[in-house]
């Protein structure tokens, strides 16, 4: 089963990414996201995808611009997260191949978005939104569409989230921090899905 989470690993750098990861993908989290504004992203990529790229689907956050979107192609990546809407990035990632996760808050973004082929859309910042707007963009979107909420979700409040309709979630700060060792990323990680899944009863 895989779980509608992504794990954020915002400041990982490629000698301590792979422990990290392997704590997140042992807690049942197997989409992961290095941030490009972390150290040497594009390494830890490509040591991630080499060590999981069989179990996992591993790729890139913070995506801007096109070309960012083809060096993490080549590094092996294939999920692109941005934390905006961007049709030329997630144009440049649907043809790829690879999964588009676009940061939208308006339903104008989000129509523009999934015009441009995305996967699903990230509501980011959710906690600014907040589920009342969320509920609202809900409302409009097509049947099947995948929203989830990124920023200020976790452990305290998945479950009010996914009564109000998210799909799945970003999981930022609440995961890792930079400087945190394997074993209490896992820990926090194994917390986090633990919330998650408590929150289907």
């Amino acid at each position: 089963m895989t779980l509608p989470l992504i794990g954020i690993l915002r400041g990982v750098s490629p000698d301590e990414a792979v422990d990290v990861a392997e704590a997140v993908l042992a807690a049942g989290i197997n989409q992961i996201e290095v941030p490009l504004n972390s150290p040497n992203p594009l390494e830890s990529i490509r040591r991630l995808v080499a060590a999981f790229g069989d179990r996992a689907v591993i790729g890139a956050g913070t995506v801007l611009i096109p070309a960012q979107v083809r060096d993490v192609y080549a590094a092996g990546g294939r999920l692109i997260v941005s934390p905006n809407c961007r049709p030329a990035v997630i144009e440049e990632t649907y043809k790829l191949g690879m999964a588009s996760w676009p940061g939208i808050v308006t339903p104008s973004e989000a129509f523009d978005a999934l015009d441009a082929g995305a996967t699903g859309l990230k509501l980011f910042p959710a906690v600014q939104v907040g589920l009342e707007g969320m509920k609202a963009v809900r409302a409009v979107l097509p049947a099947g569409t995948l929203l989830y909420a990124v920023g200020g979700v976790g452990v305290d409040n998945f479950a009010e989230w996914r009564a109000a309709g998210v799909d799945g979630a970003g999981l930022g700060s609440a995961l890792y921090k930079p400087g945190q060792s394997a074993s209490r990323v896992g820990k926090q990680a194994q917390a986090l899905v633990d919330a998650w899944l408590a929150g289907e009863q």
